[in-house]
């Protein structure tokens, strides 16, 4: 029952026609035939989409895996960056910054949908959410070494896994089968900036087997250090408003202070139209450091011929540390000077004071206090996983049951924050003086020391502890229904039970607001799910399949949802790879299926948090006597939504692969989502480009101005949204070349190309800014003896920066962004020591990002989708025993 052949073992990683081929995955397949043409037992594998399990991979929806060679090769150290350089991550995805709530996680993207609309899986079972965001997963919590292949279903698939499943799903499969012990270490370095972002690695994986029994084990670490704003050299001073003004009556703001006496002051400058400006781009940290530290063991073993136990566990710490710009006075009273104070320009005993400041009065004030230092932020996230179950087999059927406990933990420490009620009272009894924060009018040690004291007493050490525990409890049987002439009819039916418990709780002085510079509030709730769930595989005639699935969700919170999906399946031609011959091969394929994405316990529990994103606003810039294109910050509010409800989408998929002979084979598959009652998150950069085009606002989410047309205030969060369609094409081309003496080479090629991406029937948002229309990756593998060369190609299509509805209802692009290209090398030798020499470098001909793609404008281009590492040269060594 149990067989691990070589065919088998070469078939699961191959699933190589009409999926995107592993660069290694065909040849090893093609070799392992020939070595076990008599062999007639070959083991049924469950694939990403399906829970059947079957010893003919190609099914119905397109699959494509990224075997263990093709994650070496790669050059990457985190299964997070793997990821993220994919083609399916068409718009870029979230990665540790500097400044945010998630600071240290990382997400993936597909289809652009949005990191909650992305499922992934570890060994087939769902990873937990991470507690820093409570509605997406953190891809930063599983260690590479563990990893033994990666398959990511370009399809929907709610009926078979759930919520979350509408973009796509990703399967973290690792190791299983492995004998001896294999140390690595990795260093790396970047060349962009000069300072900063070097990376180490390490793992030690051991595994041994016996007749009835086997385990597998390891511990591994990488780490990547901080990158600050300032080191590049394209980054230009950033203009907050929150540097040393006043609001006038008439809604606009001027510098409290000389303009002589602004430019004196550290990271403080003075602006052509008499502003108080403040550079926070000379103390931003670009990217937060990152490091995970992990351990992992895998266990199995036969009872006896029928019946296997088996368990998993996962330990995991992350870490993470970021910098921002000194604290800002935004919190309740805070933002006001009282009427008596010596720093209130209209009190008439004030040195700042003018007859044209009108009558005295209180006012409010933007201030950044510098003299508290930078506001440092240090996370660390923990989480543990541990699954034990059985696999055993009644009568013609087999049972798979077994629990599941997962707890991931967020401890967040926050430095050197504003404690606001201290800060209104010093400014307003003027001890602080808001010409001089530093204190340089003081002398004396007295002085100084009296100095300190008080602006230790204006800041605040903030703290975060977030959770999310799951707690599942799984079984299923799988048998052959019942044959028709055609063959056997095979069923999968299956049952889940699923605990959640998330809370992110801040301290008690962010919660009641006092806390400047600060962003979140506290949310937590908890929720069960049952599900039962069917999938039978249904051979019509010779060569052509129809599979259908159904799932139906109940959850204890708002609802249920039933996800159904159908999917076909036409082999018109014989003679495929995974058969172990290789004559012509032509399938067709096609599915129809319907999925949902569950409200996240976080969008319905959430308390009002501030913030302050950096926008491009040309009122904004022009007010504060900037050019229209400066950068600068706002204030913002982000706000829960307990009405709403879960989203439903509706997703067709057709496809063709082809194998026209032994050294080439290559699919297309097209792809159409609807997305409709969509939960979506509107943040600044949305919300500015819809007031921009015209385009609507859902209820309760949008911005209000000053008079003089500066931004007042943004209302950000969650809200159900009419209908967002997307569509599309997925190109593969897989080649392989045997040159005898003279190596061997293999090729991938995987292309995603966007059609459409609308949201209620409106313009079609590609090639907009973050929304290329194509994104690649071209692999090549060449291997001679025991070198291997690796060459990847990456590719991200154009976008235009400018988007402007004219006569007749045509839409006018311009601002060009072009197509960015970075070229990947590797060389590897391995030794007759079992010893493997590893150097390379990323992006070889330090491509710089596309500068000013950043559609939120809060950064100096698109940190979601582009790198600025420049080249990233490394050297890696492994030892095996």
């Amino acid at each position: 029952m149990y067989s691990n052949n070589k065919l088998s073992k070469a078939v699961r990683l191959a699933i190589a026609f009409g999926a995107a081929s592993t660069f290694t995955g065909a040849a090893i397949a093609q070799q392992a035939a020939q070595d076990d043409e008599s062999t007639a037992k070959v083991e049924r594998i469950e694939v990403t989409g399906s829970r059947i399990k079957r010893t003919d991979l190609e099914g119905a929806v397109p699959v494509t895996v990224i075997d263990r060679a093709a994650i070496d090769f790669s050059g990457q150290t985190s299964v997070s960056d793997l990821i993220r350089n994919i083609s399916f991550n068409s718009s870029g995805s979230f990665r540790p910054q500097s400044g945010s709530s998630a600071q240290g996680i990382s997400q993936v993207n597909l289809r652009g949908l949005g990191s909650e609309r992305s499922l992934i899986l570890v060994d087939g079972r769902r990873l937990p959410k991470s507690p820093s965001t409570g509605n997406s997963q953190d891809l930063n919590s599983i260690p590479m070494a563990a990893v033994e292949r990666i398959e990511i279903l370009s399809d929907g698939a709610s009926a078979v896994y759930g919520s979350d499943a509408i973009a796509g799903v990703i399967n973290i499969i690792t190791k299983k089968d492995f004998n001896g012990v294999e140390l690595r270490l990795g260093q790396a370095s970047v060349s962009l900036p000069s300072e900063g972002g070097d990376r180490e690695e390490g793992s030690a994986v051991f595994g041994a087997s016996s007749g009835k029994s086997s385990v597998i084990g390891g511990v591994s670490w990488n780490e990547r250090d901080i990158i600050f704003e300032r080191h590049y050299p394209w980054v230009q001073p950033g203009v907050s408003s929150f540097g040393n003004n006043w609001q006038l009556a008439s809604g606009g703001f001027r510098s409290i202070t000389s303009a002589a006496t602004c430019d004196g002051l550290q990271n403080f400058f003075s602006t052509a139209s008499g502003l108080c400006a403040y550079n926070f781009n000379a103390t931003n940290a670009n990217e937060a450091s990152t490091g995970n530290t992990s351990g992992f063991l895998k266990a199995e073993y036969d009872i006896n011929d029928d019946w296997k136990v088996f368990s998993h566990t996962l330990v995991s710490k992350t870490k993470s540390f970021g910098r921002y710009a000194p604290s800002l006075n935004d919190a309740g009273e805070a933002r006001f000077i009282a009427a008596n104070s010596i720093n209130n320009p209209t009190n008439p005993a004030s040195p700042f004071f003018d007859a044209a400041n009108g009558p005295n009065r209180q006012v409010l004030y933007r201030h950044r206090f510098a003299a508290l230092g930078n506001r440092d932020n240090q996370v660390d996230n923990w989480s543990t996983d541990f699954l034990i179950g059985a696999e055993g087999q009644i009568g013609g059927a087999i049972v798979d049951f077994g629990v599941r406990k997962s707890k991931s933990k967020t401890y967040e420490i926050g430095r050197n924050y504003l404690m606001g009620s201290n800060a209104r009272r010093a400014v307003d009894n003027g001890t602080y003086r808001l010409d001089d924060p530093f204190g340089a009018r003081f002398t004396t040690p007295g002085e100084i020391s009296a100095y300190t004291a008080l602006l230790n007493s204006l800041k605040v050490t903030t703290s975060r502890i977030g959770v999310f525990d799951q707690e599942e409890a799984f079984a299923s049987v799988s048998f052959d229904a019942f044959e028709l002439p055609s063959g056997m009819v095979q069923m999968v039916a299956g049952t889940e039970y699923r605990k959640e418990t998330y809370a992110d709780i801040y301290d008690s002085l962010s919660e009641a607001g006092q806390v400047g510079g600060s962003a979140g509030n506290s949310a937590g709730g908890s929720r069960d799910l049952k599900s039962a769930y069917v999938e039978a595989l249904v051979p019509i005639v010779d060569g052509l399949e129809l599979s259908f699935a159904g799932r139906y969700d109940k959850y204890s919170d708002y609802g249920n949802d039933f996800s159904p999906k159908v999917a076909l399946r036409w082999e018109a031609a014989e003679g495929l790879v995974f058969r172990g011959s290789y004559g012509e091969g032509l399938v067709f394929r096609g599915s129809y299926g319907e999925g949902f994405r569950a409200p996240t316990l976080d969008i319905l529990t959430q308390q009002p948090q501030p913030g302050n994103p950096g926008v491009n606003d040309p009122a904004t810039c022009i007010n504060f006597g900037q050019a229209a294109n400066c950068n600068v910050q706002v204030q913002a509010i982000t706000i829960a939504n307990p009405e709403i409800s879960s989203e439903s989408s509706k997703q067709l998929s057709l496809g063709s692969a082809w194998q026209p002979t032994d050294w080439l084979n290559l699919s297309v598959d097209y792809y159409d989502i609807k997305i409709t009652n969509l939960i979506r998150f509107f943040g600044a950069g949305t919300i500015l480009q819809r007031e921009q085009t015209g385009q609507a606002l859902p209820p309760g989410i949008g911005l209000t101005r000053f008079p003089s047309g500066g931004i007042e205030l943004i209302t950000q969060g969650n809200s159900n949204e009419g209908e967002w369609a997307i569509s599309g094409l997925d190109f593969n081309i897989n080649t392989n070349f045997d040159f005898g003496n003279f190596g061997r080479l293999n090729q991938t090629l995987q292309l995603s190309h966007r059609l459409d991406s609308k949201i209620d029937g409106g313009r079609n948002t590609v090639m907009d800014p973050g929304e290329p229309r194509q994104r690649g990756v071209f692999s090549n593998v060449y291997a001679f003896g025991d070198v291997d060369v690796a060459w990847n190609i990456n590719y991200i299509g154009s976008q235009f920066a400018d988007v402007e509805a004219v006569a007749g209802g045509a839409i006018e692009r311009s601002g060009h962004f072009p197509t960015w290209i970075t070229h990947d090398l590797q060389l590897s030798y391995s030794l007759p020591t079992n010893t493997k020499l590893i150097v390379g470098a990323n992006n070889v001909f330090e491509k710089e990002p596309v500068l000013g793609t950043d559609p939120t404008f809060s950064r100096s281009y698109n940190f979601d989708l582009y790198d600025a590492y420049g080249r990233v040269l490394y050297f890696r060594i492994s030892q095996s025993f």
